[in-house]
């Protein structure tokens, strides 16, 4: 019994990178641990193991996993190393040459971390490959680092982006079922989260025995409760009239971060992407059509190999016709294993840089802008954090972060209405507003 206690008390510290598909996966396995009586503190204190979900999206990841993997070394030598996440599929050779990591384990087996480590504080031995793959393996968590409920309905990738890597680290297209996702949802919602995110690989994508994505959507907002559901990431394919529809749901937030890369039809044919740039604009005029101020955020890559000044040109026109509200804007680099490896016309590292500045700007503008605009209108916040100041924040239904002075109704994971009345300043971007009292 002592020896158990024993056990019970390690500390173990998470650091997830990259996508929320990653973020779900961390607080899975996390609440696992929870569940279980260890500790679980910050990834910057001393721990007995801590566990590193990595991403390898973009040479930049790859950079900032291994100066993860370093920090965590630094921290406690002694401790317990465990990589997981992309980078582990990626890379897994080279990291299990890596003395400092005391496991490698890829994405298909990261659901069996908690067993792995329990087993190992308890003196068995166990390796990776004994591990149970299965890519749906983890439950719903409890208790988490985040206010919102992740569900992962999908995984892997069969586009086959001539850029990317995910298809080759995330594995072929895999669908979850409705029975273990509606489970999932009815649990976090007994749970007490009230705003549910979907996400996946390729969530677009997702069919299972004849139930396409909308289809799903349909199902999930059918289900009773006081919920909000958000759509996280999403390429712009497969949209259905059906879809279109619900985005005037109560229940379906107006917010969506649909992946544009480029405005010009040529790369995006480089970069083998599934769609022209009209057919962009045309899902976002029917969204629009729907709801007037729906959001919609996006990624652009700058320096795709022959991407010429014209080519250029065409995706600031488009950014700043469409008025993205956020923008990731990271340049292009090269991935093994990609057909973009293999393209003549690489771009030089300072025109990506110039073009990058570029792109940050139009965003910056079109962000002051699109929140201006949220000035004198109502949100509905789900409140994320109350700091000593009593300064409450978190996300109205378009995604938007709103800070308000709070009441001695506002609670964690409660909805909070509030009247918009400005802009905190231009280098902290929220909008502000007063709670309306009922």
């Amino acid at each position: 019994m002592e020896l158990y206690l024993t056990f019970m008390k390690k500390k173990i510290a998470f650091k997830t990178l990259g996508c929320r598909l990653n973020q779900y996966e961390t607080n899975s396995v996390a609440s696992n641990f929870i569940n279980a009586g260890y500790e679980i503190v910050d990834f910057n204190k001393e721990a007995d193991a801590y566990v590193i979900n990595t991403c390898t999206v973009t040479n930049m990841s790859d950079h900032k996993s291994r100066q993860t993997i370093s920090q965590a070394h630094r921290k406690n030598k002694e401790a317990v190393l465990v990589v997981t996440g992309c980078m582990a599929n990626n890379h897994k050779d080279k990291l299990e040459q890596n003395d400092r990591i005391t496991y490698t384990i890829e994405n298909d087996r990261k659901g069996e971390i908690f067993n792995l480590l329990d087993g190992h504080f308890k003196g068995e031995i166990i390796t990776p490959d004994e591990l149970k793959q299965d890519r749906f393996n983890y439950k719903s968590a409890g208790k988490s680092f985040r206010t919102r409920a992740l569900i992962k309905i999908q995984d892997g990738c069969d586009n086959f982006c001539t850029f990317c890597i995910v298809p080759h680290v995330r594995g072929r297209a895999i669908s979850r079922t409705w029975e273990d996702i509606k489970a999932n949802i009815k649990e976090v919602l007994e749970f007490g989260y009230k705003e549910i995110v979907l996400t996946g690989v390729n969530i677009g994508r997702y069919e299972h025995e004849g139930l396409t994505f909308e289809d799903l959507v349909e199902k999930i907002l059918e289900i009773p409760g006081d919920f909000r559901v958000r759509i996280s990431s999403i390429e712009p394919e497969g949209f259905g009239d059906k879809l279109f529809n619900l985005f005037s749901h109560p229940k379906l937030m107006p917010h969506l971060h649909m992946c544009l890369q480029s405005g010009s039809d040529k790369i995006l044919l480089k970069m083998r992407r599934q769609y022209t740039v009209d057919e962009f604009r045309t899902m976002v005029k029917k969204i629009r059509n729907k709801v007037a101020d729906f959001n919609i955020t996006t990624d652009i890559m700058v320096g795709f190999p022959g991407e010429t000044d014209e080519d250029f040109s065409e995706t600031c026109k488009v950014v700043e016709e469409i008025g993205f509200s956020h923008i990731h804007t990271f340049k292009y680099s090269i991935r093994k294993g990609t057909r973009a490896e293999r393209m003549l016309e690489q771009i030089l590292e300072k025109i990506k840089t110039e073009r990058s500045s570029i792109i940050r700007s139009l965003a910056e503008n079109n962000k002051q802008k699109y929140r201006s605009s949220f000035i004198g209108k109502i949100q509905n916040v789900l409140v994320e954090k109350i700091n000593n100041k009593e300064i409450a924040s978190g996300y109205g239904e378009h995604y938007i972060h709103v800070k308000f002075k709070a009441d001695e109704e506002t609670r964690l994971k409660d909805f909070k209405i509030v009247e918009i009345n400005g802009i905190e300043n231009k280098e902290d971007p929220s909008i502000i507003g007063l709670p309306i009292t009922k």
